[in-house]
């Protein structure tokens, strides 16, 4: 019988230092998912010295959209599919043909474009019920903006034959200046409750 050899023992003192060496590093380096909003610029908080004054918006430049507790649309006093939603905001933001139901236009001096009649006064009035899930929300909002969107893209396209997005900062503010976006959010209500 031979002799036993002694098996030399593991030194495990940096042991601890490289397992919190490596999860410092995949901490570092990795990447979380994050949920994205809605990019919208808030309006300015009153002062104390102004009064809350109701603004006057006249009937034809005012759109309102309700959603109710079942998820559905009233657009302007009429029930409409979501996919008829964009095309019905972006005749009343447009109004192409200078429809006297629909909203007004102002002429304004555009840069690069010259006067020009605007769609300035006109404003989306959202309002949902408290009962109304909030994917339907989302989903009212993205045919907003993309109506919007659509609506700036002809411009750019007509004007320079670039779409919205590949414009400089400069020539996109003249296209917003066209085309204002103006979406007026209310707080969610109880219009309709279920019983």
């Amino acid at each position: 019988m031979g002799k036993k050899r002694k098996v030399p023992g593991v030194n495990a003192t940096s042991s601890a230092d490289i397992a919190f060496m490596l999860l410092l590093f995949f901490l570092l380096t990795t990447s979380m998912d994050t949920d994205q909003g809605l990019a919208r610029r808030l309006p300015p908080p009153p002062n104390d010295e102004t009064t809350t004054e109701a603004i006057d918006i006249r009937k034809r430049n005012l759109l309102p959209i309700l959603i109710n507790t079942d998820n559905q649309i009233l657009c302007a006093g009429e029930y409409i599919e979501l996919d008829f939603l964009k095309e019905k905001a972006k005749e009343f933001i447009a109004n192409r043909n200078d429809d006297p139901n629909l909203s007004e236009k102002v002429e304004e001096d555009v840069p690069f474009f010259g006067r020009m009649m605007v769609c300035k006064p006109h404003v989306i009035s959202l309002m949902n019920d408290r009962g109304t899930q909030y994917q339907a929300y989302i989903n009212v909002q993205n045919e907003l903006a993309a109506a919007y969107n659509e609506l700036r893209d002809e411009v750019a396209r007509g004007k320079w034959n670039l779409s919205f997005a590949e414009l400089d900062e400069e020539k996109q503010k003249a296209v917003q200046q066209i085309y204002p976006q103006k979406i007026s959010e209310a707080e969610p209500k109880n219009y309709g409750d279920r019983k």
